[in-house]
């Protein structure tokens, strides 16, 4: 007699060796490329976390078949960018690795002004020693003011010299995504990937007319924040073994009525199919429509694996329905 195998029919793909991931791809929306659903952050490098351990954490992601890596200029104050630069040349990983980088924040070329916005993006080319950003994203969040228009004139001249291939947003309203589409009807250069902070926390934001625009706009959601500074990783619910500062007390704003049913519904399903909490937050976040590949940040090379997972659960409709109704 045939023994019945113990597990789970959507139990996470297995992480048996390295490259167990490199065959799963998916469209970045209508860009033209492809990356796995799940985008490695690099919030933490040049911050809390050092050069060494930034690469291990790296290579480990590329070990499981990772190919996309989102950075900003004004992470770390461009430190991330030279990161991931030193990284990509003693790796040789330039070619088979997704660049996302996030433009206007830096303190020294802010905004999206058009001679702002060459100068940041010749400083990110020369931080990360490449010719090309794969993904630009136009950060709004210090700018609202500047001329749509002049915006993307000068991201077509960027495009058209090589220097990069498609283009993001991210702080936008949906009322200016409405207006770059009118635009790029008119010629200009199409906004066709969506960074917005989202996970189950934080939904409220996403979850309405920016949602609505993302769909119909057939845009690419790779949403930051996935795992809400760590909160929904399952490992921080005691306030007092919480770290002081602003992270500290990011968490612990969470840990009230609302957040402590999210954790407990997260703890629920992670045992019903065996994967971690971490993994089964960022599967949410992939059964969502319009989402492409949530964007995580980690501290350690020992948690890129439980993340990696996520990528390879399939939730069930009741599960879905269960961790939704827990955030709402």
């Amino acid at each position: 007699m045939q023994e019945h195998s113990l597990v789970h029919p959507s139990a996470p793909i297995p992480v048996v060796g390295p490259g167990i991931g490199e065959s799963i791809r998916v469209p970045l929306g209508e860009t033209g490329l492809e990356t796995f659903p799940l985008m490695l952050g690099a919030a933490e490098f040049g911050w809390n976390v050092d050069l060494e351990t930034s690469h291990a954490i790296l290579d480990r992601y590329v070990e499981f078949g990772g190919n996309a890596i989102h950075t900003a200029d004004g992470f770390s104050g461009g430190r991330s960018e030279h990161i991931i630069g030193q990284w990509l040349h003693s790796r040789g990983h330039r070619e088979r690795t997704l660049l996302s980088v996030r433009i206007g924040s830096h303190a020294d070329n802010p905004g999206l002004g058009s001679v702002n916005l060459v100068r940041a993006v010749e400083g990110s080319l020369t931080r990360l020693g490449a010719e090309r950003i794969d993904v630009l994203h136009l950060d709004a969040t210090l700018d609202q003011q500047t001329n749509l228009e002049d915006t993307l004139a000068t991201v077509e001249w960027l495009r058209d010299a090589g220097k990069i291939s498609a283009v993001g947003a991210f702080g936008f309203a949906p009322e200016r995504l409405v207006e770059a589409r009118i635009l790029a009807a008119a010629g200009y250069p199409r906004i066709e990937v969506l960074d917005e902070p989202y996970n189950l926390i934080r939904r409220q934001t996403f979850e309405g007319d920016l949602r609505l625009v993302a769909g119909a706009q057939s845009l690419a959601v790779t949403p930051s924040h996935a795992l809400e500074h760590g909160f929904l990783s399952g490992r921080h619910r005691s306030k007092a073994l919480m770290s002081q500062g602003v992270r500290g007390e990011q968490l612990r704003g969470h840990l009230n009525r609302r957040g402590i049913r999210i954790l407990r519904a997260l703890d629920q399903v992670a045992t019903e199919i065996s994967a971690p909490v971490a993994a089964v937050s960022i599967a949410w976040l992939l059964a969502q429509r319009t989402i492409a590949a949530p964007i995580v940040n980690t501290f350690a090379t020992q948690h890129v694996e439980e993340l990696m997972q996520g990528a390879g659960i399939t939730l069930s409709r009741t599960q879905i329905a269960d961790l939704t109704r827990a955030g709402n």
